[in-house]
Order: structure tokens, then C-alpha cells, then sequence
């Protein structure tokens, strides 16, 4: 690595102490000097200097929560992304896909899709019969874009080889559906259940999964993310991280939470790479399920209408049934893991289910000494928290990862179609949880949602969905707050404000390039007016051809594994 002087027209550092900059001086790696052009020179008198004209530099943006191993996997091809924001708004859309692909595709050639939303496409629960009507003579597999459930017709029953077709035992955590004759309909539901009917179809379907996963990194890094998190990491994706990790220009640091359904979840990891660039930090756990399908452990019920009863969602309240797991479970699964020192992440969404997970938190935090200790422990989406859900967050130290796209996507729905005003237009308290004190940050959760932070913060500073309606004003926050949610508090969520998320001497060199300054943009035109133009990691600027190409040819063989990577944690 070499010096560097970047010059930008101005550079947005994130640091209060100095929260603007002409210019920014980068040796080996790291940041020397942030200030003027000639402080900066003088800082390396070698270094080359390059003047980024009327471009604005930030700290590379951070995504705490993602999962690009999985996401690759499952929407870059061979796999068929039919999600409704990438081209599939209807479910007549995703029908003509269907058909499309069954006629040009090679006979008996297995089809997998990703991001089918029962709610915004409008269409009833699948089962294996209504696949074999598009799929008669081909495996055929479509996942739930909510991530917690797949459907699969009766070609890939029969690939599976159950015995009669009937599914095994349910895995603790989740179940397959069933017909009255104890036979597969064709339904998967939750992480365990789902990877055991779809990993042989991933298996045929990836004939390049490594190649797949770049494509995703490349899909993060053009919309400015420079660091994120696999929050369903399991030791069959260690060699192929590693050799992401490897390739020039790779252009992401990962940092890894292994599930705590994996047998291995405790295993402590080894790697040659250096822990600023991959890492094992924590271990992920899930409370409850998705908003999209009624699984949420809710005090409130969904409104009785026929968008709701279409999606084949229990009107509820479903209450702590929708548990994933027990109470005593959850706390049996911290007391085993707190003990080895790994950050504890939850997925929960319901009111009840963060009311739960809390309480557990602080049993774990009380037992193990770990109250006021700088522990970070972690509670992800949060769509449906109270704003003392969140105060109590912040007292026991919990950091708050929320998710914009919930609001974006389903913010329409959610505020007097799935639930009453009160309860929707209130859906991800941006507001609340910035008032709390809480360490807020913003994620994607990977191939839930493009991974496009500027309009996760525009949401944040408009509470405006892509329709241009507006719920919930009460909770906008600023455009500081909302930068510092995938930026500083992004790298705090990770452990890593001392070396990400703001740009300081001595931290690393990692920005992303944008055409105009978003402080003086029109905050409703953000993503209009706001492009990403690049990224840099360490200093130097990515090259995503050069990656995506040492990528290509690496030996696909060397990664089949990745292939049994079908896990799902989403929103």
C-alpha cells in the first residue's frame, strides 16, 4: 500500500471534533492527516495526490446486519431474484416468469427464485401443487422473501427422497407443511426446516457459487458499503470468505455471527486473514418470525381484511406462541455461549418478543457479570418496539439495529392495511430510538432488500415511502443521526468505531465517493440527487472488474460447499 492525498470538494468526517475537511492524508492503509490540502501534504511528503474535483467523500458506509453469502446464493444468477422491487411488482409478473423460464430452459434443468412476497404480490400461500402447474417436469423451489418460509413442487420432493414423500421429524425452531396424509404440500418453514428441503436443489442450481457472492459484493459496494456483517454465518462458508477476502480488490470487510443453531456455533475461528478485514465476533439468535407471514410475537392483532386474509395471515394477536423458541431455551442458548465471549445478536420484531429478549439480556448480563461492561449485545429490525423498549435497550447497553426497508417496502401496507394507524405509521421508530440514547444503526438484512443505504436514509430524514406518502412524521430524524446509523454507530454495533465510521487519523482509510453532498440535497430527492461513484478501502480505490474477474478464475470445485448455504434471516 502507498500514500495517498485525496482532495474532495469536501469531505463529511463524521467526527464532531472536526466534521469537515478539504482533504485527507493515507499512509499504509491508514488515515495520517485530515484537513487541509497542505496539512495533508505535509503529512507525506511522498504521496501521490489526487484530486477528486467536485466530489464529496464520507466514510465508507457500514451495514451491520447482511447476509452475502446467503444473498448471493439467492439472487444473483443462476438463482432468479422475483422479488417485487426488482421487476416483479404483481404476482402476474412472477406467473410470466414462471412460464418464461419452464419453456426456455433446458428440459428437467432445476429453477430456484427468491423474494416472493405474498403481500405486495398479492397471491396465496404456495404449495407444491401450484408449483407443478407452472413446474411439471423440473425441481422447482421459491423462498418467502420474508425468509421464513419455501415452497417446492413434487419434483423436488421426489429429489429429496422422503420415504412416501413424507418430510422427517420437524427440526426444533421450525416445521415443513403437510397434508392431511402426513405427505409434503410443499411448504418449509423457518431457517432449519428450509435448509433441509433446498440445499440438494442449491446444490444442482450453483454451478459457481463463489462467483455468485462476488456478484453480491459488487452489488454492496456500488451502492457505497465498504464493511458489513453475515448474520448467518456457518463454518461450511469459512474458505469461501477467505478467499473473498483474498481476491485484489475485494471490497468489503466482513465480520461474521455464527448461528446458534449450528452445531459448531461456539467454534472459535482461524483464519490467516487479518481480524480488521474478517472476523468471527458474534453469535446470532431468532426470537420470532416476519411481519409478511403473522409470525411475530405481537401484544396486537393484524387488521381483518382481505389483503390479510389473502396472504394467509393469522389475524392474531399471536402473543408469545409466535416464539420461536421458549423462554428458557433462549436463556439456556446465552448461558452457553456468554461464557466464550461472543457479542449475542437477536432477531426479533414483535412488541413481546423484545419485551422477552430483553428479559433474558438482563438475566444473562446479571449472571455473567457483564452489566455496564461495554458488551454490545445486540437486538436486530425492532419493527414493532415501544419507545421504552428502547430506553431499556440503552440502559442495559444493547445496541439498536433497525430496518428502513421494513418501512420503505411494506410502510404503505403496514400503517391502516396490515395494522391500525397507531401501531403502523409508528413501524421502525427511527425517532424513538435515536431519543432513547441507544446506539442506533441501519441495515438491509441482506437479499431481503437492495442493499441501498442513501435510501434507507432518506426514508429516515422524510419518513416517506417510495409512493410519497408520509407516515409517522413524528419519528424523522435528522440527516446527522440518520448518516451516523451506517456510518459511526454501524461501526460501533461492530466493534470497530475505533477503526471504521469516521474519518480520523489513525482509523482506516475506508470512503465512499459521492457526486453531491447529501447535506445539500433535497432531502425528498436524496437518492435522485446523491449518487455513488466509488468506494475505497485502505485508501486505495476498488476496482470491481478486477475483483469480479480474479473471482471467475478461481476453480469453482474448490467452493461446492457455499451450495448448502440456503439460510434465511429476515425481516
Amino acid at each position: 500500500m502507498t500514500q495517498h492525498v485525496y482532495k474532495a470538494k469536501s469531505i463529511v468526517t463524521m467526527d464532531p471534533e472536526n466534521p469537515r475537511a478539504e482533504a485527507v492524508a493515507v499512509d499504509s492503509g491508514r488515515i495520517v492527516a485530515v484537513g487541509s490540502l497542505d496539512q495533508c501534504t505535509s503529512a507525506v511528503n511522498q504521496a501521490e495526490i489526487t484530486d477528486l474535483g467536485d466530489k464529496v467523500l464520507l466514510p465508507g458506509f457500514i451495514d451491520p446486519h447482511s447476509h452475502p453469502m446467503v444473498s448471493g446464493l439467492l439472487t444473483q444468477a443462476p438463482t432468479h431474484w422475483i422479488a417485487p422491487y426488482v421487476g416483479f411488482p404483481t404476482w402476474a409478473d412472477v406467473q410470466t416468469e414462471f412460464r418464461r423460464l419452464d419453456k426456455e430452459l433446458p428440459e428437467g434443468q432445476p429453477v430456484l427464485f427468491n423474494g416472493l412476497d405474498r403481500l405486495l404480490q398479492e397471491v396465496d400461500e404456495l404449495t407444491a401443487s401450484d408449483l407443478d402447474e407452472f413446474f411439471a417436469n423440473r425441481p422447482a423451489a421459491v423462498l418467502d422473501n420474508s425468509g421464513h418460509e419455501a415452497y417446492f413442487n413434487t419434483a423436488t420432493i421426489k429429489l429429496l427422497g422422503w420415504p412416501d414423500q413424507k418430510p422427517p421429524a420437524d427440526p426444533q425452531g421450525a416445521h415443513f407443511g403437510r397434508n392431511d396424509d402426513g405427505t409434503s404440500n410443499g411448504r418449509a418453514y423457518e431457517t432449519a426446516a428450509i435448509m433441509m428441503a433446498l440445499q440438494p436443489l442449491i446444490a444442482v442450481v450453483a454451478t459457481h457459487p463463489l462467483q455468485q457472492v462476488a456478484k453480491f459484493y459488487q452489488l454492496m459496494s456500488t451502492n457505497g458499503l465498504t464493511a458489513t456483517a453475515d448474520l448467518t454465518y456457518e463454518s461450511t462458508n469459512h474458505d469461501g470468505y477467505m478467499a473473498l477476502a483474498s481476491v485484489p480488490h475485494s471490497p468489503l470487510r466482513v465480520w461474521l455471527y455464527q448461528m446458534s443453531i449450528d452445531a459448531e456455533a461456539g467454534a472459535k475461528f482461524e483464519s490467516p486473514i487479518p481480524s480488521e478485514k474478517l472476523d468471527k465476533i458474534g453469535i446470532k439468535l431468532w426470537a420470532d418470525g416476519s411481519p409478511w407471514v403473522g409470525t411475530i410475537a405481537a401484544s396486537f392483532p393484524y387488521l381483518d381484511n382481505d389483503r390479510v386474509r389473502k396472504a394467509a395471515i393469522p389475524i392474531g394477536p399471536g402473543g408469545t406462541e409466535m416464539l420461536n423458541y421458549t423462554p428458557e431455551q433462549l436463556q439456556a442458548t446465552l448461558e452457553q455461549h456468554v461464557p466464550e465471549g461472543w457479542q449475542m445478536a437477536f432477531h426479533v420484531n414483535g412488541d413481546l418478543g423484545l419485551d422477552i429478549v430483553l428479559d433474558e439480556y438482563e438475566k444473562a448480563l446479571t449472571k455473567f457479570d457483564l452489566l455496564g461492561t461495554d458488551h454490545r449485545w445486540r437486538v436486530e429490525h425492532c419493527g414493532a418496539a415501544r419507545p421504552e423498549q428502547f430506553e431499556r435497550a440503552a440502559k442495559l447497553g444493547v445496541a439498536v439495529s433497525l430496518a428502513p426497508f421494513q418501512f420503505i417496502y411494506w410502510g404503505d401496507l403496514l400503517d391502516g392495511t396490515l395494522f391500525p394507524p397507531e401501531i403502523g405509521s409508528q413501524w421502525q421508530r427511527f425517532g424513538d430510538a435515536v431519543k432513547s440514547g441507544a446506539k442506533v444503526s441501519f441495515h438491509n438484512d441482506g437479499m431481503v432488500s437492495p442493499p441501498i443505504p442513501l435510501l434507507n436514509i432518506q426514508s429516515a430524514i422524510t419518513r416517506k415511502t417510495p409512493s410519497g406518502q408520509l407516515h409517522g412524521p413524528e419519528q424523522i430524524i435528522s440527516l446527522d443521526d440518520a448518516l451516523k446509523a451506517h456510518t459511526i454507530n454501524a461501526a460501533y454495533t461492530l466493534h470497530r468505531d475505533k477503526d471504521l465510521g469516521s474519518i480520523e487519523v489513525g482509523k482506516l482509510a475506508d470512503f465512499v465517493e459521492l457526486s453531491k453532498d447529501p447535506y445539500e440535497a433535497d432531502p425528498d430527492k436524496l437518492t435522485d440527487e446523491v449518487k455513488v461513484t466509488g468506494t475505497f478501502i485502505d485508501g486505495e480505490r476498488i476496482d470491481l472488474d478486477a475483483f469480479l474477474a480474479a473471482v471467475q478464475a478461481i476453480d469453482p470445485t474448490e467452493h461446492h460447499d457455499l451450495r448448502r448455504s440456503v439460510k434465511k434471516d429476515c425481516c
